[in-house]
C-alpha cells in the first residue's frame, strides 16, 4: 500500500484508529495490532509504531496523557489524539476508503510475463501460487466463522469479507487459466511468434 493525497501512509491510519478508541502506549498499539490481525493489512513491527508515534508527537496529532511505571519495568508513555489528530484521522480514513490509486499488484507483472516461460513451466508454477492462494483464502475464512461466533460485528471485519470475496474470484479465474494452459487453448510464445499476422507494436492498439 502507498500513500494517499495527504501523504499520510496505511500505519498512520492503524495508529490514530487504535488511539481514537482510547489512549495508548506504542507497545500496547502493537500487541492489539496483531491480536485483532491487523498485521495482514498494515506491516506492523514495535519499532515502526514507535517511530510513527513520535512523528505523530511532533505533528501535533498526539499529546502526552501520562507516563506509567510498573516495578523495575521501563517507563511507558501513553498517547492521546489531538483535536488536530481526531481531524487528519477522519480526513484520511475518507481518503482512503474513497481513493482508487494505482496500484501495482506482483500478481498482475507475474501474469503479463508469463509467456516468456516454457508453457508446462508457467502452469506448475502458477498451481504452486494457487495453494498458497487457497490456504490464505481458507485462514481468513475460518477467522471470519471465528470472530463472528464470538459476537464480533461485521462491521468490524468489513475488510475480511472483501478478502474473501477477492481470492474467490481469483482463484476461480486462476483455475480457468491453468486449464486452458493445460489444453492447448491459448496460444503460447513460439505459437504467436509463428504467426505472419502477429506485430510487436502495441501503440497501434492504444487509444
Amino acid at each position: 500500500m502507498g500513500i494517499g493525497r495527504s501523504g499520510r501512509r496505511p500505519l498512520d491510519l492503524l495508529v490514530l484508529s487504535m488511539l481514537f478508541e482510547r489512549p495508548m502506549h506504542p507497545y500496547e498499539m502493537a500487541q492489539l495490532a496483531v491480536t485483532r490481525h491487523m498485521d495482514r493489512l498494515v506491516k506492523v513491527r514495535t519499532t515502526t509504531i514507535y517511530n510513527t508515534v513520535a512523528r505523530m508527537l511532533d505533528e501535533g496529532l498526539l499529546s502526552v496523557r501520562d507516563v506509567q511505571r510498573e516495578g523495575n519495568r521501563p517507563e511507558r508513555t501513553v498517547y492521546e489524539l489531538t483535536e488536530v489528530g481526531r481531524r487528519v484521522h477522519r480526513e484520511t480514513a475518507e481518503e482512503l476508503l474513497a481513493d482508487h490509486p494505482v496500484e501495482y499488484p506482483q500478481l498482475y507483472l507475474a501474469l503479463a510475463q508469463a509467456h516468456e516461460l516454457p508453457r508446462e513451466e508457467a502452469a506448475r508454477l502458477l498451481r504452486v501460487r494457487r495453494v498458497a492462494m487457497a490456504d490464505e483464502l481458507d485462514t481468513m475464512a475460518a477467522l471470519i466463522d471465528k470472530t463472528a461466533a464470538a459476537g464480533v460485528p461485521e462491521i468490524f471485519r468489513l475488510d475480511g469479507g472483501m478478502r474473501v470475496a477477492t481470492l474467490t474470484a481469483q482463484l476461480a479465474w486462476l483455475d480457468d487459466l491453468i486449464n486452458r494452459i493445460d489444453c492447448n487453448d491459448i496460444a503460447w510464445l513460439d505459437e504467436v511468434l509463428a504467426d505472419k499476422n502477429f506485430t510487436t507494436d502495441w501503440t497501434e492498439l492504444i487509444p
